[in-house]
């Protein structure tokens, strides 16, 4: 059982039960202990395990201050508030205690009056580690008083105690932060008066509040989060609180098409559940979907200073089970797979979170994203379809044979519409293991199949999804008659036109 006072925590103290040592050192010691473990030192931190996650072992082992640089979307805060798990469980404070005091040594006035009227009878309270991380988004309207803490006359009032006595202090939130972990997120926001302010704690162990003759040795781990961008564009970090923290890591994107998969398998929701259709997501709608984030990273018209979040494929996958749910509602299916011309109906979740160069501004977000979609297909298509299947295909094109589908197309009528190219059915079952098993995962692999196609230039069609015969001479042959894009079709929905 915990001790509830003061002489209970000494006894426990002396007894070796409770160990007193700082915050940094107790978050050192306890990696040190999970890093003999030989588990993960954060778990759900993906793919920093060879770059990023060493250096941030590096900075707590070596004591230091640390700072996250790095592009939005690239789990800074996410890694910061991973470090509560290197916290103890619990924490003995003063009960009652604004800035969390230690029993056996407090800071505060309030508390120190207290120790010395109640002695080992003084109450013990239990915190736990997730109240002890205290995280701040810089902007520019933080004050010092916000950060530190400022007279409170109030107060004063009504103890009747005069403006300059200690009791009438008001703590801000890095006092209040004391024997924990104080977190800075894009610090190049804050006013540089108010980083001034962050040096004492940072090199001295101690801060003073304004209008008081007090010296407060807090015991604070802080860290903080930055992006390069907003050096130029709304602020700096000052070059003398740059010198005063100990590690500056770079963060960066996933490096690898599996490590970007696990992050969105991780974050995205596609599990509906809530009576919802059970949803089976295809291997290549997931590459698909992840392979947009690399394409966008590498696309001349996307403004790289800027970046292009991992929350992207998470909010596309999204969107994409969506579209997919949508139709699967309507059309009464008993799972929702979804489908490549499901991420085009993604849109949305795309365009917002891509910035774009002078060039890409000219032809727009929509254009630019679509381009990237296409890019993304082929590149996945590559890998899953192979020349000799899809001859066949192309072949039934080539001698004018006319295809049209809808976005809406239930699974079964997808199927039916599709039947009669020479080949396809054959070439999606061997490009998916899984195509055979359902209606749905059939259409699915259908419908990549024949947008892989497309995106290799093997079949073209317009932005307006009419389809079009590809460029070069037509093979002489049957011609199947040109349907009419106002014509009724099963399932409903907008016509695609595949020649």
């Amino acid at each position: 059982m915990q001790p509830q006072t003061r002489g209970g925590l000494r006894q426990a103290v002396e007894a070796g039960r409770i160990r007193r040592r700082s915050v940094r050192d107790e978050v050192r010691e306890n990696l040190i202990a999970r890093l003999r473990d030989g588990g993960p030192v954060f778990p759900g931190i993906i793919g920093y395990d060879d770059t990023v996650v060493p250096q941030v072992a590096n900075a707590i082992l070596s004591r230091h201050h640390f700072i996250l640089l790095g592009l939005r979307g690239q789990a800074k805060t996410r890694l910061l508030r991973a470090l509560t798990t290197l916290l103890d469980e619990w924490s003995p404070v003063v009960a009652g205690c604004e800035i969390h005091d230690d029993p056996l040594a407090p800071l505060c006035a309030a508390c120190r009056r207290r120790a010395a009227a109640d002695g080992d009878d003084l109450a013990v309270a239990w915190r736990h580690r997730e109240d002890r991380y205290v995280e701040k988004l810089a902007t520019p309207d933080v004050t010092i008083a916000d950060m530190l803490g400022d007279i409170d006359p109030i107060k004063a009032a009504k103890a009747g105690l005069q403006l300059g006595d200690e009791l009438t202090m008001h703590y801000g939130l890095l006092p209040r932060a004391n024997r924990g972990i104080f977190a800075i997120n894009e610090l190049p926001d804050l006013a540089g008066k108010i980083q001034v302010g962050l040096f004492n704690i940072l090199q001295e162990g101690d801060v003073q509040i304004k209008g008081y003759p007090v010296r407060l040795p807090l015991d604070v781990f802080m860290v903080f989060s930055a992006n390069p961008e907003d050096y130029t564009a709304r602020g700096k970090i000052i070059t003398p609180l740059k010198d005063r923290i100990g590690s500056e890591i770079r963060t960066h994107y996933p490096m690898s098409r599996a490590d970007a998969l696990a992050i969105t398998a991780q974050e995205a929701w596609t599990e509906r559940g809530d009576g919802a259709p059970a949803v089976h997501i295809p291997s290549y709608v997931r590459e698909i979907v992840e392979e947009i984030a690399f394409q966008a990273r590498a696309d001349a018209k996307v403004d790289k200073r800027s970046g292009v979040s991992q929350r992207l494929p998470i909010t596309a996958i999204e969107n994409v089970v969506s579209n997919a749910e949508r139709r699967a509602l309507v059309a009464g299916e008993p799972v929702v797979v979804p489908r490549v011309t499901d991420v085009f109906s993604a849109l949305p979740s795309l365009t917002g979170k891509i910035e774009l160069e002078y060039e890409g501004e000219l032809r727009g977000a929509a254009t630019v994203a679509g381009d990237i979609i296409r890019a993304a297909v082929s590149n996945v298509s590559m890998a899953y379809l192979d020349a000799s299947d899809t001859r066949p295909i192309v072949d039934w094109f080539e001698t004018g044979g006319t295809l049209q589908l809808t976005d809406t197309m239930a699974a079964d009528a997808l199927i039916d519409e599709t039947a009669r190219v020479d080949g396809l059915h054959e070439a999606a079952r061997r490009a998916v293991a899984d195509a055979g098993d359902t209606p749905e995962r059939l259409a699915s692999a259908v419908d990549f199949v024949l947008e892989g196609l497309h995106a290799q230039k093997k079949i073209t069609r317009s932005d307006d999804w009419r389809y079009a015969a590809a460029e070069g001479p037509r093979r002489p042959g049957r011609r199947e008659p040109a349907l009419d894009a106002d014509s009724p079709m099963p399932g409903g929905g907008r016509r695609k036109y595949y020649n």
